[in-house]
């Protein structure tokens, strides 16, 4: 996993950041909306008023968020607020819980804390939207787009140029397969068949999108699961990553990996997938960039979430881990970084989401002949 990033580190990544924010203001989105999917990484309030444990909406959570806490499993944003921001969202893209209006047209964020690739993950913990679910709300945005254009065809010309953004998995091990006390799933299949099956269910879905206008992907590989402090202090580790659980999230990247080239070739000609990878680490990542990588900094209950209004630690930019699963603001603002702008084929396949929408900008200028020169020669 991603440790915590030294003073001397974060200062370059914070003012590439800060530049392209510049570049946005006052500026029109690189894509018109977002469309996000998946679990507690990317959940921003989405399971607030659900049945289930799954919950962030209180404080400490939320500490460093300039509203408080808003159902965020962190601190602060989430990887992928942080990407709208540098895609030149003026807003957050809101939860499909509180969607209202012209919001839609912007984009929704549909990921619900717990939920999984499979319908029964996290059962155990109360109600969670799973990606189905998650696509049967997209289908009301849908009609509810439709509606406001004028026609389905039209609400699909428009959803061909937007981005869809899916990180799911994590869940369908930690509250599926390693519960082998609750869930069947490690008796039935072997790790790869496990894999292979996830990776089956999700292509469905994503297939389901295409029907309804989904033309450019984003895919979030698992990070290392064994790397979270929560499976360091299940499985006794004395601090160390639990090998055998991150045997499981190479095994699912590699075949969603693959699963892309598969896309690509199938509609290279309307559609772009890529791939990030989260399990992927430069060398000496670890030792240059992170200071905290094993601990939670907010004091967690047996669940590995946070408790209620303890005080977290004071260095949070120091640290991975929010709580025993989720990382912090800071450790997200270099993922989002990553999947951004790298310059690292490891980490993004095979491009990067910034290369992704100056493509599809491309060819939508391409059509009006009207090609600034430094799109021309993207790649």
């Amino acid at each position: 996993m991603e440790s915590m990033i030294k003073t001397w580190l974060v200062m370059p990544i914070l003012f590439l950041y800060a530049s392209y924010l510049h570049y946005c203001v006052n500026g029109k989105s690189q894509v018109p909306c977002v469309f996000i999917f998946g679990d507690s990484l990317s959940d921003c309030g989405n399971n607030n008023n659900l049945p289930t444990s799954p919950k962030s909406n209180y404080s400490p959570y939320g500490i460093d968020f300039p509203v408080g806490p808003t159902g965020r499993f962190t601190n602060g944003r989430t990887s992928v607020d942080i990407i709208t921001q540098v895609l030149g969202f003026e807003k957050f893209i809101p939860p499909f819980a509180n969607t209202s209006g012209s919001d839609i047209l912007k984009g929704v964020n549909y990921a619900s804390g717990g939920a999984g690739i499979r319908n029964e993950t996290s059962k155990a913990t109360g109600f969670v939207i799973s990606l189905g679910l998650q696509l049967t709300n997209h289908g009301v945005t849908v009609s509810q787009i439709a509606t406001r254009l004028g026609s389905l065809d039209k609400a699909q010309q428009y959803l061909n140029k937007c981005l869809y953004y899916v990180n799911i998995g994590s869940n369908d091990y930690i509250n599926n397969y390693f519960l082998p006390e609750l869930y069947p799933t490690s008796k039935i299949y072997s790790p790869q068949q496990y894999a292979e099956a996830l990776i089956q269910e999700l292509s469905l879905n994503l297939l389901a999108l295409h029907g309804i206008g989904a033309r450019n992907y984003v895919l979030v590989g698992l990070g290392r699961l064994g790397c979270t402090p929560n499976a360091i202090y299940t499985r006794g580790t004395n601090g160390s990553c639990v090998d055998e659980e991150n045997a499981h999230a190479f095994i699912f990247n590699a075949k969603l990996k693959s699963q892309v080239n598969v896309f690509m070739k199938n509609f290279s000609a309307d559609s772009k997938f890529i791939f990030i990878n989260s399990t992927f680490e430069s060398d000496g990542q670890n030792s240059d960039r992170f200071v905290v990588s094993n601990a939670p900094c907010c004091p967690s209950k047996l669940s590995g979430e946070c408790i209620p209004d303890e005080r977290p630690c004071y260095n949070r930019s120091e640290y991975v881990f929010w709580d025993e699963f989720h990382p912090t603001e800071a450790s997200n603002l270099l993922t989002a970084m990553r999947s951004y702008d790298s310059h690292n084929s490891g980490f993004t396949y095979p491009m990067d989401i910034k290369h992704l929408v100056e493509h599809e900008t491309k060819l939508e200028l391409e059509s009006t002949n009207e090609i600034p020169s430094n799109l021309g020669t993207s790649s």
